[in-house]
């Protein structure tokens, strides 16, 4: 059997997947200000339970950043169809456990076993990118697989928040744990091989996908690409530049997904029927964002533009949308003018992300693409992790303003980290390899 257009496929089972993801993550912080926290906390106050929230991120956040680094190994081990099924069977289970969760210690600990398997999905993203399309078609999928987050968000604010209206918290949970299992049905019939010998594959395909990612080298034969050891990975500025850009930007996205039921409850007096009503409206910027960020990259491309000059419109373009709408929202009073302000700044970040975490497979092979997106990611989880820590303290008395002005500082500090760390984007070659003409 010979399927057209196999790549898409693969695009649609990891949005898919990533949609999943989402919805599993943000069950609790929809249900965390009006179901959880008084049902477990009732002695407590706001501050209170955005403290604990506070904390249960944070450790999700941890585990989270480990799971970078550990499944961007596994995915260069054993493979992308093997490392999805380890993932998000682990994650599934876990997010179906929280309902035994009683306290801040149970609570933590299911955090963390969904932290550190939900962070596959994204070296398992980006190594099926690198897998599956061409270098000219990688940053349109990865807006593909980045969309699967916005519209996670856009289905978890609404559809947890009904659901709410009329299940307890705990059997949520439970059915949002079994929407991953399910999903493993088609992605292990599928996905049943890489591109080389996958025999659903038209010639025609195969030939498109494995000719467009081949590098030219000066005797006119194809190179894999660089593929160093981690410790040389370390010692070139262009893997800082994508570690410290993925650190910067990364928290800016951390802080809305985490924060946005508490901020509208605290600051605008929303109850679960209000957030499930318009709480989504945010993740449609999302949305639009990963699929603009990838088309316009796309675009350039094929106008003839280089790798280098496309990646860094891009990204700069995303992280100056961002800059200004933060420091709006720092002195937002009306809802509705936070939520489109809110909008506007995860259109600017999705925007940006998707070219963000395409530079590790511009820069190195496929088979050190797993690691560098894995400790990006795990770079970007530990500040997460600071930000989302520090939220409940920057923000006693439901005054939102510093950590606002700060999301601004680190969209600059992304632009100057690829700017100045990543130099020219392009396939790097070993310091010791001589230059050619």
């Amino acid at each position: 059997m010979k399927l057209n257009g196999l790549r898409w496929w693969v695009v649609i089972l990891v949005a898919i997947a990533t949609i999943i993801n989402y919805i599993d993550r943000q069950t609790i912080n929809v249900l965390w200000p009006e179901q959880i926290a008084p049902d477990l906390f009732p002695e407590m106050d706001a501050d209170g339970h955005k403290y604990i929230l506070g904390i249960i991120s944070t450790v999700f956040i941890f585990a989270y950043a480990a799971g970078q680094a550990i499944f961007g190994k596994i995915f260069d081990w054993i493979g992308t169809r093997l490392g999805f099924v380890l993932s998000i069977g682990v994650w599934s289970i876990a997010t179906a456990a929280h309902a035994l969760a009683q306290g801040v210690m149970s609570f933590s600990f299911f955090r963390a076993v969904l932290g550190v398997a939900e962070a596959g999905n994204w070296p398992g993203a980006t190594k099926a990118n690198a897998e599956w399309f061409p270098t000219k078609e990688r940053a349109l999928a990865q807006g593909i697989f980045n969309s699967g987050a916005a519209i996670g968000g856009i289905i978890s604010i609404p559809l947890i928040g009904y659901m709410a209206i009329i299940l307890d918290w705990k059997l949520i949970f439970v059915l949002v744990g079994l929407a991953g299992l399910v999903w493993l049905l088609p992605w292990w019939f599928i996905v049943k091989a890489p591109p080389e010998s996958h025999d659903w594959l038209t010639d025609e395909e195969r030939e498109y996908i494995l000719t467009g990612q081949k590098i030219e080298v000066a005797d006119g034969e194809d190179d894999e690409g660089y593929n160093p050891p981690t410790g040389e990975l370390l010692a070139r500025k262009e893997s800082w530049g994508v570690i410290i850009a993925s650190a910067a930007i990364d928290p800016i996205w951390w802080l809305f997904i985490v924060w946005i039921p508490t901020y509208l409850v605290e600051v605008h007096n929303f109850n679960v029927k209000d957030i499930a009503a318009s709480g989504w409206l945010p993740y449609v910027g999302a949305m639009v964002g990963a699929w603009f960020g990838g088309l316009l990259a796309q675009n350039r491309l094929k106008a003839g533009w280089s790798v280098n000059a496309t990646r860094k419109l891009t990204i700069t373009l995303g992280c100056l949308i961002m800059l200004p709408a933060l420091l709006a929202l720092s002195a937002a009073s009306a809802p509705w003018t936070a939520l489109w302000l809110m909008f506007t700044i995860l259109f600017g970040f999705q925007t940006a992300i998707g070219n963000v975490q395409t530079l590790p497979s511009d820069l190195y092979g496929k088979r050190t693409v797993g690691t560098l997106s894995g400790l990006a990611g795990m770079a970007a989880k530990l500040s997460a992790a600071l930000l989302t820590y520090l939220v409940p303290i920057m923000t006693a008395g439901a005054n939102y303003y510093s950590v606002f002005v700060l999301g601004a500082f680190l969209a600059l500090a992304a632009i100057a980290s690829v700017w100045l760390l990543c130099g020219e984007i392009k396939p790097l070659k070993p310091k010791s390899q001589p230059k050619t003409a």
